[in-house]
């Protein structure tokens, strides 16, 4: 996906499977509301003035066409934010065209993460800021192994779903 910088919010260091071209920066500590809305700070502070989108890494379905559409200069005027809906109720992106860290703390903070709700407070959240909202598709986000078989259906040529019939088809070892 072409994107104007790169941006990876870690938790400890990169290793040799990060391509080049990233800035790497590190995770505060606290919850991932505390978390996302650092990395929009971390974006704001690299580029201001810039948009940023926060994909999380447990989407592998997800592909350049599915963001290339929204996020076009020509489909960008008159947003204010994109939400990516996942399908357990959370959210899989958000993004936003002018971030700041105190647009985001303001957003992000202090709304319950990994539950049903998520999505909907932030939803509330951004109807509050009186910010223009372009919703993505609804994704599948992968947080059991349920999830990781749907995820690996939904696309069965991509590179985890090669990974996951490689895990569920290794023969076992015998001890």
């Amino acid at each position: 996906m072409p994107a104007g910088r790169r941006l990876l919010v870690l938790d400890g260091d990169p290793g040799d499977w990060l391509p080049p071209g990233w800035t790497v920066v590190p995770q505060c500590d606290g919850g991932l509301d505390r978390r996302l809305a650092d990395a929009f700070a971390h974006a704001a502070r690299l580029a201001p003035g810039s948009p940023a989108l926060l994909v999380g890494m447990d989407t592998p379905q997800l592909d350049a066409a599915t963001l290339s559409e929204p996020l076009s200069a020509v489909r960008r005027p008159g947003v204010d934010a994109w939400y990516g809906p996942a399908a357990d109720g959370g959210f899989w992106a958000l993004g936003l065209a002018r971030p700041t860290a105190e647009l985001a703390a303001r957003l992000l903070h202090d709304v319950p993460m990994s539950t049903p709700d998520t999505g909907t407070g932030l939803l509330r959240r951004l109807a509050e800021a009186r910010l223009a909202v372009h919703r993505l598709p609804v994704l599948t986000d992968v947080d059991t192994a349920d999830d990781a078989r749907q995820v690996a259906a939904e696309s069965p040529g991509s590179r985890f779903a090669s990974r996951l019939r490689a895990l569920t088809t290794a023969p076992e070892v015998a001890s």
